[in-house]
């Protein structure tokens, strides 16, 4: 990947996980550019298709594109940083995320938003002024 299309990413983020919102100067594990839509299932390596991501959620969305919907059982794709506004399909709750929409219902279980330790470490950040979590991401 070109340092310029790197950079970019890197600028459009705010330096923050595209996904939880996690800033990256509040990880210990570094962030890594996420193609969303992988490459394995054609998704190109071009700004439109490339999002920041803390380690946990690249790490659990892997190749992923789509998850399992409980209501009915439907495949629903999953949230998509450069076409959803992040306001639109979750809100937060103290350190939670919680759904709005199937998109946000199969993101959080996909890339486990809500894991108990990542829960922990947010709801820290947003007591000590070190995070603000935003409700109009996208």
């Amino acid at each position: 990947m070109e340092r310029a299309l790197r950079d970019f990413v890197w600028q459009r983020a705010k330096g923050c996980c595209e996904y939880c919102q996690l800033p990256e100067a509040s990880s210990v594990l570094p962030f890594h550019i996420d193609h969303i839509q992988a490459r394995k299932h054609r998704g190109q390596t071009v700004a439109e298709n490339l999002a920041l991501a803390c380690y946990d959620c690249n790490s659990y969305k892997g190749p992923n594109i789509a998850g399992i919907d409980v209501p009915g059982d439907v495949i629903t794709r999953l949230f998509h940083p450069r076409q959803d506004e992040w306001a639109t399909h979750f809100i937060w709750q103290g350190g939670l995320i919680v759904p709005r929409t199937g998109i946000g219902r199969v993101t959080l279980y996909v890339l486990v938003l809500n894991d108990p330790d990542r829960v922990v470490l947010r709801l820290a950040l947003i007591q000590s002024g070190a995070f603000t979590p935003s409700t109009d991401a996208s």
